[in-house]
């Protein structure tokens, strides 16, 4: 077996993998990287990239059936194939960024193998052992598969397998109504597909009640036939294609035919077979605990992005291989707070969030405020006919803790109140803002200003008005 020493090892070559392979080779570092599958991980391979190229090529179909508002004559239908091939396109357009080449011109010794932990400072993989200085585990997550009965004896897609389909699908059920599902869902009714969408609680619960009310509304009128605190009993195969059953709610059963099957119930992380006892590593059984410096038990060993549990966003692990980068190379002690980190839907209309949501601030009782704008006040939005959706802040004493946001380019227009929740800025430093006219980015200045015309515009203030008008100017 061949032995390599190195000063860093990172195992998973995903975005956080990735980006403290690179920036630790560039600082001078003796970098090895260790990846089973593919450079780029879900993200590039799987996820956000194919993902938001297959809702690139939704939208232009929806705005290409909807342009006649707009006097454009239009007809034809969807080349689903096409569609495929922009979706690899988009992959391969990105993919040299992420690959080996790239890496290795970088000075990152790359090991094609799946990486183990023999001891608490030694990995091996292939016909390689690693003995490395410190460690950092990025191995990501994948799609978690639920134990319905029936489920493992039909045939059913992933966000791993779902971008490969080279024929639209008749009718798609999707099971479970977090982001992917959501998004998948609709992009795929967008495309002409038959879509169910089935969730056995409510759609997007993490997010701002009010907010999912206007994608519900959205996804309804796309043609996704949701069906919320809907119970899966079991699946079945039938010589129609796959039968999913349901509980009707009234004792008895609802059986739904599909052809093709989706199953979107969330993110399990990889830990398994990673050899984390030999190396002294904690885990809870779902992923591997770190502090808040991203250590492990094991001090010389760092986890990050989805794997040590927390948010499963590719920003997140970008972020935690920034604070990796600092506590190995610079010996910062950076900690992972989690107070501004941004997520977005990526539906129509998008759905963006920051900080605190009105209803979590309200559930500790604290003293809050908030404060309001509809896009459909928006110029901007009245123009292009996007109007739907509001910006929505949260304010504790004069100082933003969250924002919602949903509506057209939400996850664009999030930016600044990221920085505002992070900076602990007062509403009044956002109200005070010139933003340029006519954008989407007034509706986020014009909430701001809106949390300040109870007081601006109360009889108070009316009386003081008249007092000082009335002086000599």
């Amino acid at each position: 077996m061949n032995e390599i020493a190195a000063d860093i090892c990172v195992i998973g070559a995903g975005s956080g993998g990735l980006s403290v392979a690179a920036g630790a080779a560039q600082l001078g570092l003796k970098v090895v990287l260790v990846e089973a599958h593919k450079m780029g991980g879900d993200c590039l391979n799987y996820g956000c990239v194919p993902s938001k190229a297959l809702i690139a090529a939704a939208s232009a179909v929806k705005a290409a059936r909807e342009a006649a508002r707009f006097g454009l004559q239009t007809a034809g239908g969807v080349d689903y194939a096409a569609v495929r091939n922009h979706v690899r396109a988009t992959i391969a357009s990105i993919a040299p960024m992420d690959s080996v080449e790239r890496f290795e011109g970088l000075g990152v010794k790359v090991v094609a193998a799946r990486a183990k932990f023999v001891g608490p400072k030694l990995v091996e993989a292939g016909d390689m052992r690693i003995a490395a200085r410190k460690f950092v585990v990025a191995t990501g997550s994948r799609a978690a598969v639920p134990p319905i009965p029936g489920l493992a004896e039909v045939p059913f897609l992933t966000n791993e397998t779902v971008f490969e389909l080279d024929r639209r699908p008749d009718h798609l059920v999707v099971i479970g109504a977090g982001p992917i599902g959501c998004e998948l869902a609709q992009a795929h009714a967008r495309l002409g597909t038959k879509v169910t969408l089935i969730e056995a609680a409510s759609m997007l619960p993490k997010d701002d009640e009010e907010a999912v009310a206007v994608v519900r509304q959205s996804l309804i009128a796309d043609g996704v036939a949701l069906r919320e605190q809907a119970k899966v009993k079991r699946i079945e195969r039938h010589a129609v294609g796959t039968v999913v059953v349901l509980d009707d709610g009234k004792g008895g059963e609802a059986a739904l035919a599909c052809s093709h099957l989706l199953i979107a119930t969330g993110r399990k992380a990889n830990i398994e077979d990673l050899g984390l006892e030999a190396a002294g590593i904690a885990s809870d059984g779902r992923a591997i605990k770190v502090d808040d410096r991203l250590r492990t038990s094991n001090r010389d060993v760092l986890a990050l992005g989805d794997v040590a549990g927390g948010l499963q966003f590719t920003h997140v692990a970008g972020w935690h291989a920034g604070l990796a980068i600092r506590n190995l190379c610079f010996r910062i002690p950076a900690r992972a707070d989690t107070t501004a980190i941004p997520w977005v839907t990526y539906t129509a209309p998008e759905l963006a969030q920051v900080g605190v949501s009105e209803a979590a601030a309200k559930a500790t009782n604290r003293d809050i405020e908030t404060a309001r704008w509809p896009f459909h006040d928006n110029d901007r939005a009245t123009a292009t006919g996007e109007t739907a959706g509001f910006v929505k802040l949260v304010a504790e004493r004069g100082r933003v803790i969250g924002a919602t946001i949903v509506g057209a380019h939400a996850g664009d227009l999030v930016a600044p109140w990221v920085v505002a929740v992070g900076q602990r800025l007062k509403v009044a430093t956002m109200a005070g803002a010139v933003m340029p006219y006519p954008t989407l980015s007034e509706a986020g200045k014009r909430a701001a200003g809106a949390y300040f015309s109870p007081r601006l515009f109360s009889p108070r203030t009316r009386k003081l008005v008249r007092f000082l008008f009335d002086l000599p100017f």
